[in-house]
C-alpha cells in the first residue's frame, strides 16, 4: 500500500502509544482521524502531528457506545472520503483478583477491547472491499498469548483479538484487504503499565512505545502479518507453552510476572 495521501482511523489516539502511531503514520503522509474519549488528549496529539506538518482530525467518542459505531464510521467516511487504514489501538485493563472483579469492570474491558474493534471492522470492511484496498491492524498483547494472573479478563480480551485476526486473515486471504495483529509486551514511558510505576520483570524487560509504532508501519509495508514486540526471550516461552503449560507456568512465575501483577492491584 502506498501510504501518502491515505486516510486512517486510529482509536485510542489521545494517550499511550496512540500518539506515537499517529506521528509515525503522518510522517508517511497518512491523514489521521483520531478517536478517543479525551478531547484534550486528542488535541495534544493533534498539536504534535501538525507540528511535524501532518494532518490530524479529532473525534471525541466513547468507544463503549457499541451501537453508535456504525453511524460513526458512516459519518467519517462521508466527511473524509475513503478510509484505507483502521488501527484498532484503544484498550483498557484492570488488575484484580478475578473473584473481586465487578460486572461493570468486566463489561468495560470486553466492550473496549473486543466489541469495539470487531464492530468498527464490521462497519468499515465492506467499504474497503468496495474500494479494493484496506488494511485492518489490531493492537493486541502478549497477554493474549500467555494468560496473566490477576489480569485474566484483559488476557481473554487480547486472546480474542489474536484469534479473531487470525480467522479474518484466512477468510480474506484472497481479497484486497490485509489483516494484521501486533502483540506488544510490557511498554515503558507511556501507557497503562507505565502508569503503575512498577519496573518490568528483568528477564522480559519493556519496549519503548515507538517500537509498537514501528511494528504498525512494518505491517502496513509487509501486508497481512502477526508481529510480536518484546525485548525478552518471549518466543521460546510461547513455544514451550504449546508443549507444556506446567513448564510455561513455572517459567512465568520465575520471570516474576504473577508477582508483578499482584503488586499492580494495590497501585
Amino acid at each position: 500500500m502506498t501510504l501518502d495521501g491515505k486516510t486512517a482511523i486510529l482509536t485510542g489516539a489521545s494517550r499511550g502509544i496512540g500518539p506515537y502511531i499517529a506521528k509515525s503514520l503522518s510522517a508517511q503522509g497518512v491523514n489521521i482521524i483520531g478517536i478517543a474519549r479525551s478531547a484534550s488528549g486528542l488535541d495534544n496529539t493533534k498539536s504534535a502531528v501538525e507540528a511535524n506538518g501532518g494532518t490530524f482530525h479529532s473525534h471525541p467518542f466513547d468507544l463503549t457506545d457499541i451501537n453508535g459505531l456504525e453511524s460513526l464510521v458512516n459519518q467519517l467516511w462521508t466527511q473524509y472520503g475513503p478510509i484505507k487504514i483502521l488501527v484498532n489501538n484503544a484498550g483498557i485493563e484492570y488488575s484484580q483478583h478475578f473473584d473481586k472483579m465487578t460486572r461493570e469492570k468486566t463489561s468495560d474491558i470486553l466492550s473496549t477491547n473486543v466489541q469495539c474493534p470487531i464492530e468498527l471492522t464490521r462497519s468499515i470492511l465492506p467499504k474497503m472491499i468496495a474500494e479494493k484496498e484496506g488494511h485492518i491492524i489490531t493492537i493486541a498483547s502478549l497477554a493474549g498469548k500467555k494468560g496473566l494472573a490477576y489480569n485474566s479478563i484483559y488476557s481473554a480480551s487480547k486472546a480474542a483479538m489474536i484469534m479473531w485476526s487470525d480467522g479474518l486473515r484466512q477468510e480474506y486471504a484472497d481479497s484486497p484487504i490485509d489483516i494484521s495483529v501486533i502483540c506488544p509486551g510490557f511498554i515503558s514511558e507511556v501507557g497503562m503499565f507505565n502508569d503503575d510505576n512498577i519496573p518490568p520483570p528483568p528477564m522480559l524487560g519493556a519496549s519503548k512505545p515507538q517500537k509498537v509504532a514501528d511494528a504498525v508501519m512494518k505491517a502496513l509495508k509487509k501486508g497481512s502479518c502477526e508481529i510480536i514486540v518484546n525485548k525478552g526471550p518471549i518466543k521460546p516461552l510461547l513455544a514451550i507453552g504449546q508443549l507444556s503449560w506446567k513448564i510455561a507456568d513455572t517459567i512465568t512465575r520465575w520471570f516474576g510476572v504473577p508477582a508483578l501483577n499482584r503488586k499492580r492491584i494495590s497501585v
